[in-house]
This record gives structure tokens, C-alpha cells and sequence, in this order.
């Protein structure tokens, strides 16, 4: 039997949509939360850290 560890939310929009502003609201009401971090293939952009924003 497999057990239950908690529930998936996943959260997609286009860009521009406020998916970083919702997920942030989230946590800070939820700080149990936990963030995945997001896997791409493009480079990363300026300011960004591998593990961290993408």
C-alpha cells in the first residue's frame, strides 16, 4: 500500500501571469509549504542561480 505524503499543487500560466507572486503569497501563509524548483533547458538569465530559480 502507498502512503500518503501530501498534496501536489502545480501552478502553470503564461508568463507575466503572477505564478511567482501567488506561490510567495502562498508560503508566507503557508510557510509548510515546499517549493520546487523549476527544471528548464534555456540558459540561465541574469541573476539567477542553478537550484535556486531554475
Amino acid at each position: 500500500m502507498i502512503e500518503r505524503h501530501g498534496t501536489l499543487f502545480v501552478v502553470s500560466a503564461p508568463s507575466g501571469a503572477g505564478k511567482t507572486t501567488l506561490c510567495r503569497a502562498m508560503r508566507l501563509r503557508l510557510p509548510e509549504l515546499a517549493y520546487s524548483v523549476s527544471v528548464t533547458t534555456r540558459p540561465p538569465r541574469a541573476g539567477e542561480l542553478d537550484g535556486v530559480d531554475f
